[in-house]
């Protein structure tokens, strides 16, 4: 499975690994981002980021699943940590669309050598507003702020993004993916997705993976680390192991590993 998957990302800038994890932490994933949601009743489901969740024992616990950490490693080595976790969900009918973009003019990383999973929570359909690719464009520069546009932050999730006219979308390949499965994709492929126009939920959750040798350049959120050692001159936060509380987190298969009792 390396190889297959590392030719494809090398190749395409992206690959998908079915049934990366099983249906019950799938499941688990949707369920957050409603408990998420009813804790932050003001914060959109498409807005969910990783500030939200950096000291979630069940975000903790997804990140660092070996099953998850095994594929990241195959793009990064052995010492892995996550910078960022957003949850990109979309209602039936109103989800908004992710213009075209690359993830990699948005982050603060020397070098940027970073690779994302995005996770399919619930199937990932055309009609729900599946995430879109342009083969073959990680091979193209990454644009700076200055040279993209500001859209409808009510109609788009990101903002910014690139204009419109500077995108030929006839190749673009649709990623439909079942509960479980998985996209991995490189910081300059060119992406996006429309909106949500199904009666059905599309949850997906882009989970940042980094090198521990890579440096956040900005005073922002912790990393969480994953696997493999800190490298402590490259100066990166990481946030410590949460511990679970009942009625202050949401329930997760193991949670009670997480718990007080267990921690002491």
């Amino acid at each position: 499975m390396e190889t297959t998957l590392r030719q494809a990302y090398d190749e395409q800038g992206f690959c998908i690994a079915r049934k990366a994890i099983d249906a019950g932490l799938a499941a688990e994933t949707v369920e957050h981002v409603h408990w998420l949601v009813k804790k932050n009743p003001g914060t959109r489901p498409e807005q969910l980021h990783h500030e939200l969740m950096v000291h979630d024992p069940f975000m903790h616990r997804l990140v660092t699943d070996d099953r998850l950490v095994d594929i990241a490693a195959q793009f990064l080595g052995p010492n892995v940590a996550m910078f960022a976790a957003h949850y990109i969900a979309k209602k039936p009918s109103t989800g908004q669309a992710v213009q075209w973009h690359q993830d990699g003019s948005y982050w603060p990383l020397e070098p940027m050598e970073v690779t994302t999973l995005w996770v399919a929570g619930t199937d990932s359909t055309v009609a729900n507003g599946c995430m879109r690719v342009l083969p073959g464009t990680h091979t193209k520069r990454l644009l700076k702020r200055s040279e993209m546009v500001d859209l409808d932050k009510d109609k788009f999730v990101l903002g910014v993004g690139i204009h419109p006219d500077q995108i030929d979308d006839a190749d673009a390949v649709d990623l439909e993916l079942e509960a479980g499965d998985i996209s991995i994709h490189h910081p300059s492929i060119i992406h996006g997705s429309n909106t949500n126009t199904s009666d059905q939920w599309r949850v997906g959750l882009t989970l940042r993976y980094i090198p521990t040798s890579t440096k956040v350049t900005v005073d922002r959120s912790p990393c969480i680390m994953c696997r493999g050692e800190v490298i402590p001159e490259v100066g990166n936060k990481y946030a410590p192991r949460p511990q679970y509380v009942v009625g202050e987190h949401m329930p997760f298969a193991g949670c009670e590993d997480w718990s007080l009792q267990a921690a002491s």
